[in-house]
């Protein structure tokens, strides 16, 4: 499973940090994403990165936020900076993991990131 934190209340131009770890018997993991949905929007993708590969960022990111993974911990962070209010959302990790159930995707419960103005 996965689980996520680091949400919160931040002022316009601040940052937030979100984890998010994968728990289990874990045989390796793909991709690691990060998502979120605004009210009355569709879920996005954010950032992902995986094993072996550069992130990957939306454009409206680009340049502010940074994602990271500890393969060793099997986790993922979201450093996000110069946040803005239109980054309010709720926030989704996301990873493709090989276990010992077979590859599958999981989400975590997500957490609430909202930008004040």
């Amino acid at each position: 499973q996965l689980q996520a934190c680091g949400g919160g209340v931040v002022q316009a131009g601040g940052s937030l940090r979100l984890s998010c770890a994968a728990s289990g018997t874990i045989l390796s993991i793909n991709v690691m994403s990060w998502y979120r949905q605004a009210p009355g929007k569709q879920r996005e993708l954010v950032a992902g990165i995986a094993s072996s590969s550069a992130p990957n960022y939306a454009d409206s990111v680009k340049g502010r936020f940074i994602i990271s993974r500890d393969n060793a911990k099997n986790t993922v962070h979201l450093q996000m900076n110069s946040l803005k209010p239109e980054d309010t959302a709720v926030y989704y990790c996301y990873a493709n993991i090989f276990s010992n159930m077979g590859l599958r995707d999981y989400w975590g419960q997500g957490t609430l990131v909202t930008v004040s103005s």
